[in-house]
């Protein structure tokens, strides 16, 4: 290939590609979201397929047909706008005096954004918010005349969604929308406002004594009540504590009784087993000691006394033969003593000794009691009268008493065997 025609394409190339280049460069439109592009000068189809003589790009990028559409660019940005509102009147012929704050944009949404673009395309935003205000202004004094002041007044918040519920009719046909509005300030040059705020201030004042007053009352009667409710309580729970307190003892003295009443019973049981086992013990010791009686005293004694009455008995058989000795003796003397008279006495100072010496083996005899029997019609007197006869007549005579000797004897022998 010919150099210069390769030079030639190549030169036509790079001209292609910088005409492209800047061609798309030009007619490149990149939309922010805060704005919306209008490419006017093509027919298109909007909503409800009504044909209209541009397209709307919103956010995004769309490019330009160059030499049949030109790009407009519409900010969807908020605007503030001031309202003040001088000699108003209100229902009442009161001329009242209304500053107000309101925010205003474009909206983005169909159809209301197509009248936007049929009026204000092109216009500067000065001219939008000089426009939307007077529509604003307008909109506040019809607002305000059918409301009295004290309505304007006292109740903003009707006043707001009056006004605001006239001017989003107006706005819409304009292609605006109220984002809010705000009353600042509402004044009048009569003071009509004022008397009226002094009579409500004196009237809230009023009012708000006697709700001063009442609250004290109420506050009072309701510390009243709670001292009343807490001294209730208080004396209810004390009954409640107390009533425990008195079941709490009332158990524990159950308690303490069933426990003393056991502890008496186990210590009356183990007395009496305690008395038992000490019975059984005397019982066993009464045994020992009563065979040990009997074999400490009683056998002794027995035998003591077996031999006393043998000894008694061998006394007692001496000491009778002795008397009868003794009697046979006395006998014989006294049948001498009548027969030979005078020489009794002489015989019987002689039989002194004798009597002495007989009346000596008569100590062991006791002599309880002495009877004397008589002789009858005149026959011999026996053996027993005349031993009672010589007796009494030894004792007349020498003071001999033979029978109290014999008994003396024995009373003494007796004493000796006890």
């Amino acid at each position: 290939m010919n150099p210069a025609a390769f030079g030639v394409i190549v030169a036509l190339l790079v001209l292609a590609v910088v005409v492209a280049l800047t061609t798309v460069t030009q007619n490149l439109y990149v939309c922010s979201p805060s704005e919306v592009l209008i490419f006017s000068g093509r027919r298109w189809r909007g909503s409800g397929d009504k044909v209209i003589g541009f397209r709307i790009v919103r956010g995004g990028r769309a490019m330009r047909v160059p030499l049949l559409e030109v790009v407009d660019r519409m900010q969807l940005t908020n605007m503030a706008i001031e309202l003040a509102v001088q000699g108003a009147y209100s229902k009442g012929g009161v001329p009242l005096t209304v500053t107000a704050i309101a925010n205003i944009k474009i909206p983005s949404e169909e159809p209301l954004l197509y009248n936007a673009i049929e009026r204000f395309l092109g216009r500067p935003q000065e001219y939008i918010m000089r426009v939307a205000k007077d529509t604003l202004e307008g909109n506040l004094r019809g607002v305000i005349a059918e409301l009295t002041p004290e309505e304007i007044n006292q109740k903003k918040v009707v006043f707001q969604q009056k006004l605001i519920e006239e001017a989003d009719r107006d706005l819409m046909r304009l292609g605006l929308v109220l984002d809010n509005l705000q009353i600042q300030n509402i004044a009048d040059d009569v003071g009509y406002l004022t008397s009226v705020g002094r009579v409500r201030g004196a009237s809230v004042r009023r009012d708000a004594a006697i709700g001063e007053v009442r609250a004290r009352a109420v506050a009072l009667v309701q510390q009243a009540q709670n001292q009343m409710n807490a001294e209730i309580s208080k004396l209810e729970a004390d009954l409640q504590v107390a009533r425990k307190e008195n079941e709490r003892r009332i158990v524990e003295a159950k308690t303490q009784r069933e426990a003393v009443i056991a502890e008496v019973k186990g210590q009356v049981i183990a007395q009496v087993a305690e008395a038992r086992a000490q019975l059984k013990a005397w019982d066993a010791r009464i045994e020992q000691v009563r065979r040990k009686l009997e074999a400490d005293v009683v056998a002794p004694a027995d035998a003591s006394r077996q031999q006393a009455e043998a000894q008694a008995k061998a006394g007692a058989a001496q000491v009778s033969a002795q008397g009868r000795a003794a009697a046979a003796a006395v006998t014989a003397m006294a049948a001498s003593y009548r027969m030979q008279g005078g020489r009794d006495a002489l015989l019987m100072q002689k039989l002194v000794p004798v009597f002495e010496q007989l009346a000596g083996t008569l100590k062991d005899i006791k002599v309880d009691r002495l009877v004397v029997l008589g002789s009858a019609g005149g026959r011999t007197p026996s053996v027993v009268g005349s031993v009672v006869s010589a007796n009494e007549q030894l004792r007349a005579a020498t003071g001999i008493d033979l029978v109290a000797a014999a008994r003396d004897r024995l009373a003494g022998a007796a004493d000796g065997k006890a």
